[in-house]
Formats: C-alpha cells, structure tokens, sequence
C-alpha cells in the first residue's frame, strides 16, 4: 500500500506551510487534520468557517490511502485525523499497538457493489471475479454486504471481521481478489463486481445511489468518525473542530451535496 500525499489543494488557504514541533500544528490558533479528498475534504471545507470564527484556523492534508493519515497523527505529525470508520480504527490500533480514539462521528457512506459488466447481482456469472478491500475492516464489511445481498452466506455476519474462512456457502463460486481500497474503482473495467467504499467511489464519478447493485442501508453501523489521540482528544481546537463538523451547516451540506451517497450521523 503506497501512501501519497495528493499534490491538489481543495482551496487555496487548505494547506499551509509544513508542521512544525510534535504536536502537528503550526502555532496554538491552527489545527492540523488529514483527510481524504471525498467527501472529507469537502466537508472540512464548510467547517472551516465555522472555526475561524472560534480563532482556530484549520490545516488540511488530504492523503490517498487509508494507513498514512492514522500513521501521521499517532506519530504527532498531524493533530487529528478525519477518514475512517470504527472497526477500521480498532483493527488499525490492534496492528499497531496504537490507541488512537474517536472524537465525534459525522457522517456515513453507505459501502456498494459496482459493475460495468452485469446489470444486477444476480448476473454475475459462476467463477466471477469480485474485487474486494484488503484490509481487515473494509474486507468484512464488502463480505458482509454480499451475504445481506444473498450472494454468499456467512458463518456469522455480524461478525465486523468476518474473512473468506467464514464464507459458508458461495453457490455462483465468486472468485476474490484483496486490493487496495483505492485501487478499486481504476480496475472496475477488468473484474465482475468490485466492493468500493463511498469515498473513493464518488472520487471516480460514481454515483452510489444510482450505479452499486447493492448498497447499505441508512441503518449502517459504519460512522465515518474524527479521530485523535488521547492526549489531544479534550484539546479545545480539537472539540471546536468535532462541534464544527456536527453542525447544522454541515449537515445541510452533506443532504444537499451528497443526495443520499453520504449520509449526516448526528
């Protein structure tokens, strides 16, 4: 899993001169906070505002991958981090050693099944070759979401990291294959039915509500989270921030924006 830092800025004052001093900030009024481009960026964008008006000027880096923005912050490089769902914060912590802790949950992104081979799950051929995450989290949830389809059955799926051992019953004989989560929508073209996390969907012009074959429910236990550590968590930036990015403001953006492929939390 390569970590690149993306070289686009959201907004011209999004990403200011390097960080400084363990901490990850720039001076006492800046808070630092990596994210990935879509819909987290943008949803810090609105929140922006909303802090200036507290005195805390916000400091985005938007990362590509799903290890660096929590690899930053645990190494005090960057404040917090804005990107990820609990269960991929556990098993990041338990891989780690880390202890990383959620702040405030924001919003949800409905995970999706995707295809521009097949109309309908039910088309798949037997031997399809299905893309899925690699890593634990999103892994389970893609094969949790097929077995709420019908199309395999787990041993227990409510199991959050739940692995192909767990398959029970796989009748059209699916074929997985365990990719980086972003390289998921660029390889669309050459698999069956690829598993792609909202983010990275939207990213590549996906509409979830329209194009997945088969979607989560608003009832999903899958709430992008903020995340710091302990000893930042109770940081007055840091709880202006998670106020911000549960405001009214912020959830009218994300209904207005996002038409139902991002869901507000709060």
């Amino acid at each position: 899993m390569r970590a690149i830092l993306l070289p686009v800025l959201i907004a011209a004052s999004t990403v200011l001169a390097g960080c400084g001093g363990g901490s990850g900030s720039t001076g006492n009024d800046t808070l630092s906070v990596a994210a990935t481009a879509v819909p987290h960026a943008e949803i810090l964008e609105v929140a922006r505002p909303i802090l200036e008006k507290e005195g805390v000027r916000l400091q985005v880096r938007v990362f590509n991958d799903y290890v660096q923005p929590n690899d930053q912050v645990a190494q005090k490089h960057i404040d917090v981090n804005y990107f990820q769902t609990e269960p991929y914060l556990d098993a990041y912590n338990k891989g780690r050693g880390t202890g990383l802790v959620t702040v405030t949950g924001v919003h949800i992104e409905p995970f999706g099944a995707y295809s521009r081979r097949h109309a309908s799950l039910e088309a798949l051929p037997a031997g399809a070759d299905v893309a899925i995450p690699n890593d634990p989290s999103n892994n389970s949830r893609a094969l949790i979401l097929l077995h709420t389809a019908g199309v395999i059955t787990l041993a227990d799926p409510s199991n959050a990291l739940a692995t192909q051992r767990d398959i029970t019953a796989n009748p059209k004989g699916l074929k997985f294959r365990e990719l980086d989560s972003a390289m998921l929508p660029r390889i669309l073209d050459q698999v069956d039915l690829a598993l792609i996390n909202t983010n990275y969907a939207l990213d590549a012009g996906l509409d979830p509500t329209r194009d997945a074959l088969a979607i989560e429910g608003s009832d999903s236990p899958y709430v992008n989270f903020l995340v710091a550590r302990p000893d930042n968590r109770d940081d007055p930036r840091v709880q202006a921030l998670a106020r911000a990015l549960t405001s009214p403001e912020v959830k009218a953006f994300i209904e207005d924006k996002y038409k139902g492929a991002v869901l507000p939390a709060f």
